[in-house]
């Protein structure tokens, strides 16, 4: 039985040089630039996989011509050229091993490799056709499975090559080949041999079609769908893109009323028909507050969007970083039913991000929503992760909630607009190579749970959650 098999790329230019365009940068114009991702990672995966199997069908197919050879010559009695054919199969067996080399070291192929080593395949069909009765041998067929391979494998111009030099080496072989000599006992059965010959090569054909190209076409599902979730991806990046940039005009816009309140309010405590009510100073004073908060607000997107970047970075460490942020989220919400367990141990310092406490105060904002009596975050070292628990008694998620987690607008309030931050806190999150989990609490209430590598966090990081 000849060599079946060749190495491969499932994809062609039409459908391997996919590109995403992805969430980017805002420029000194307040352009944003789409940057592409390509998903080159998600095809060389593939094609490593299908030339594994495609090696794989080769060895089978060397195996099997031992077989075949081995039993027409020794048990049928059909006089072979033994030595001719010896040095084809070794020719395969040749090709196998530095088919196998050049895998280790590439990680991708192209289709003029391909179509070469398919066309090395129909040559080497072909010569063991030639030395066993040419068209007349019921193996003919077996052009058909290197046709589906380069259908299954190959662009449509490379295909046709294929096919092409198929049927030409099997025109050729009408006319030119090596007839075999035949024992006198056989010659009278030699149809019903020639049928027998095309059921084995037809039920041969058929099973390593199934067989393989139902796997090929599961790489290629996967495949698909890594090209999907890369979609997906790249259109939730671009939604925050545009949240960025609304949000940061929005900040900017309310710079300068908030400035003006400020200005005002200092104003009034000044004023002497004023300042002898004491029930106006408090409410003045409150309203103070309230403005500042809302400066430091502003100030925070800014800092997110990248606006304020230029400020030098706050060096820290973990368990300071998250002593001072639970004392910041309990002072500005003037509650105290936060439970907060630090159980990370050992301390080590990290660069502080404004971006990442907000993240955090985030997922707290929703727990206390829910459940405004108890609320517990817990921080933990897991190797060389950050995993932070959020817990809370509230109603836990429903299962369209956990199906859609992270998605935009995916919130159980009922009302429109809400659920963009457990969108961002995910993509956050993802932004610095960590996870986010969320279910539900066997005791009642749900769980967050955030990992962050830590290298993300440390001291000449790169990574920044905005």
């Amino acid at each position: 039985m000849p060599g079946l098999g060749a190495e491969s790329k499932v994809g062609t230019p039409d459908d391997t040089g996919v590109s995403v365009v992805a969430a980017s940068p805002v420029d000194a114009t307040g352009v944003t630039t789409p940057v592409a991702v390509t998903a080159l990672p998600l095809d060389e995966t593939t094609n490593i996989k299908n030339i594994n199997l495609l090696i794989q069908l080769r060895w089978i197919a060397v195996v099997g011509q031992v077989l075949t050879i081995g039993f027409v010559h020794l048990v049928m009695g059909i006089s072979l050229p033994l030595m001719a054919m010896i040095m084809v199969l070794c020719g395969s067996v040749f090709l196998n091993v530095i088919s196998q080399e050049w895998l280790r070291q590439q990680t991708d192929a192209r289709d003029r490799e391909l179509l070469l080593l398919l066309l090395l395949d129909v040559a080497a069909l072909t010569a063991q056709l030639y030395l066993s009765g040419g068209a007349t041998n019921p193996f003919i067929s077996l052009y058909l499975l290197q046709v589906t391979l380069g259908a299954m494998l190959l662009n449509g111009r490379s295909t046709w090559v294929v096919v092409v030099v198929a049927c030409l080496c099997f025109a050729g072989l009408i006319v030119f080949h090596r007839p075999l000599a035949l024992p006198d006992a056989l010659r009278d059965d030699l149809f019903q041999l020639h049928i027998i010959g095309m059921l084995i090569c037809f039920v041969l054909d058929a099973a390593l079609i199934v067989v393989f190209m139902t796997r090929i076409a599961q790489n290629l599902r996967e495949r698909d769908e890594g090209l999907a979730a890369l979609r997906q991806q790249a259109a939730e990046e671009d939604h925050i893109v545009r949240m960025g940039l609304l949000a940061s005009g929005a900040a900017h816009e309310l710079g300068t009323p908030l400035a003006s309140l400020s200005v005002i309010l200092s104003d009034w405590r000044r004023m002497p028909e004023l300042a002898g009510n004491p029930e106006l100073m408090e409410e003045i004073s409150e309203m103070q507050a309230d403005v500042q908060r809302c400066k430091s607000i502003v100030t925070g997107i800014l800092m997110s969007a990248g606006d304020m970047r230029g400020e030098a970075p706050v060096v820290t460490t973990v368990n300071g970083f998250f002593g001072e942020l639970v004392e910041d989220w309990r002072g500005a919400r003037s509650i105290n039913t936060l439970v907060y367990e630090n159980r990370f141990g050992q301390d080590m310092p990290i660069v502080l991000d404004s971006a990442l406490k907000q993240m955090i105060f985030n997922v707290l904002d929703n727990a206390n929503e829910v459940s405004p009596l108890w609320v517990r975050l817990a921080i933990e070292r897991d190797g060389d992760s950050l995993v932070l628990k959020v817990s809370d008694m509230g109603p836990g998620f429903a299962k369209e909630m956990l199906a859609n987690f992270g998605k935009p607008y995916n919130s159980s309030k009922g009302q429109s607009g809400r659920g963009l931050g457990l969108f961002l806190v995910v993509n956050a999150v993802r932004k610095l190579g960590g996870a986010v989990v969320a279910e539900n609490r066997p005791v009642g209430g749900a769980l967050v749970s955030l990992s962050l590598p830590l290298s993300a966090l440390a001291i000449g990081a790169r990574k920044h959650v905005g």
